[in-house]
């Protein structure tokens, strides 16, 4: 049976150039769904796979002599290029400098970031790694200043005919259901961003993306391994980074715009397709502010097993 996601939900299909098959296996090597096998010398297709191809493309990606083709499941042979030399590719050096220079912007010179500028970091984005192929990562672009505040005067009349989800008497009788840490989060942050939001957008400021003349929401759909979306809207962060603009993640629009009929209304005026378990905005621009210093970084606790 296939691996189901919004585009397709069919496996695809492996064909073998027995002619040009030199039976090296590494196809039997890299292909995890055990979708191949040597007998004779030669690749063939194996009966017995675990779920059937997905199309990942590793094996036409790594065949020596292109013996290798795949369909279906938006992949085909025409997806394939030759890779970068290694002397092109960042080093280490150079990857930890552009990683230790980024900073969160939130403040953006009155200029907008160019059509291909955009489409650089999109192509960036989309070379993120997947929990399964197809990629279900949906994305809305906002491509100037006046988009992202419509967004944002939206949003914020949208939150404001939902204040009861952040009232007094609705937090103290989900308290019981959603546990401590989530009535701690509620009341120290989601209830006064509710507020934050709304009061500064009726005194004209734009708190929730800032008035960016580009704002990048990546997405899920209910097939989505979850961590799709976080990890394309992070390569895109740091592709902006590379490109001399400045940008800044955005957590507290998405997980307010999931459930409901009002959120699904606001979804559909603003071409957001599916409902999704993690998404996350990007805000990017030219900095107008230049930082001199960076602060070093912790997590909260690292392991080694023993």
């Amino acid at each position: 049976m296939a691996i189901p996601t919004s585009r397709t939900k069919e496996n695809a299909t492996i064909t073998i150039d027995r002619e040009l098959c030199s039976g090296c296996g590494k196809c039997v090597t890299v292909c995890k769904d055990f979708n191949f096998l040597i007998e004779n010398h030669k690749a063939v297709i194996s009966h017995s796979p675990l779920f059937g191809c997905i199309g990942c493309g590793h094996c036409m990606a790594i065949c020596p002599t292109s013996a290798i083709a795949i369909s279906g499941r938006e992949i085909s042979k025409d997806e394939l290029f030759d890779l970068p030399s290694p002397e092109s590719a960042a080093g280490y050096g150079q990857l930890f400098a552009l990683l230790q220079r980024r900073r969160s912007i939130r403040e953006f010179l009155d200029r907008a970031v160019e059509p291909e500028i955009i489409e650089k970091i999109v192509e960036a984005a989309r070379t993120s790694p997947m929990g399964l192929p197809p990629s279900d990562v949906n994305l809305l672009i906002l491509d100037s200043k006046e988009k992202t505040r419509r967004f944002a005067v939206d949003f914020c009349s949208y939150l404001s005919h939902n204040k009861w989800f952040v009232s007094n008497c609705f937090l103290t009788l989900m308290k019981p259901f959603w546990g401590k840490a989530n009535d701690e989060l509620f009341k120290g942050f989601v209830k006064p961003l509710f507020d934050t939001y709304i009061h500064n957008m009726e005194e004209g400021i734009n708190l929730v993306n800032y008035d960016a003349p580009l704002a990048l929401y990546f997405y899920g759909s209910p097939y989505t391994d979850p961590a799709d979306p976080i990890v394309a809207a992070t390569t895109a962060m740091y592709a902006a980074e590379s490109l001399g603009l400045g940008s800044c993640m955005l957590g507290g629009i998405h997980p307010l715009i999931q459930n409901g009929k009002m959120a699904r209304k606001f979804r559909v005026d603003h071409g957001i397709r599916y409902p999704s378990r993690e998404g996350l905005f990007v805000v990017i621009g030219y900095p107008a502010v230049k930082y001199q210093k960076g602060i070093r970084r912790s997590f909260a606790s690292t392991t080694v097993m023993k």
